[in-house]
């Protein structure tokens, strides 16, 4: 395994990546001064964002389900644990975008050979919820349900025929 994305793996075979590229930014406050260059003030990090290129021939070995898969995380905006073939966890990733550029264009419009390009940026772990919120959530669901329920007895009582 080159990469793990989420639930698709990177590997040689039928999925693969030829190459990688990180790209981390900082972000500066701009403040002028007056006769002196512009100040700048650490506000924190910008977006590290992560791209892998390859290319895969779904004819013959795959490779398509798998780009196909990452194009419906990025839709979801499902947020997806990232891990490098050497153990080392990446952490926490969105995918921001998926592009296939199709060569050698066969019968049914497929390419032969898909160019992939995957960009993912790092986000933040997804929130855990506590046993307390759970608990809230499912006491408020009851009271909802009860709430309906209770609305729809006067109701039921008016369809029942007179005596």
């Amino acid at each position: 395994m080159l990469y793990q994305i989420g639930p698709v793996s990177v590997d040689v075979f039928p999925f693969n990546a030829d190459s990688v590229e990180e790209d981390g930014s900082t972000e500066y406050a701009k403040k002028d001064l007056l006769g002196r260059a512009p100040g700048r003030e650490f506000t924190g990090e910008g977006d590290e964002k992560f791209s892998i290129r390859g290319q895969v021939f779904p004819t013959k070995i795959g490779g398509l389900t798998e780009i196909e898969t990452l194009n419906g995380l990025r839709r979801s905006g499902e947020r997806v644990m990232v891990a490098r073939g050497d153990g080392r966890v990446l952490g926490w990733h969105a995918i921001e975008s998926v592009r296939k550029s199709h060569e050698l264009l066969g019968p049914n419009g497929v390419g032969q050979v898909i160019k992939h390009d995957i960009v993912l940026v790092r986000v933040e772990a997804p929130r855990q919820r506590c046993g307390r919120e759970i608990a809230f959530d499912a006491a408020f669901a009851f009271l909802i349900c009860r709430v309906h329920a209770h609305a729809d007895e006067p109701k039921r009582q008016r369809q029942q025929p007179p005596r």
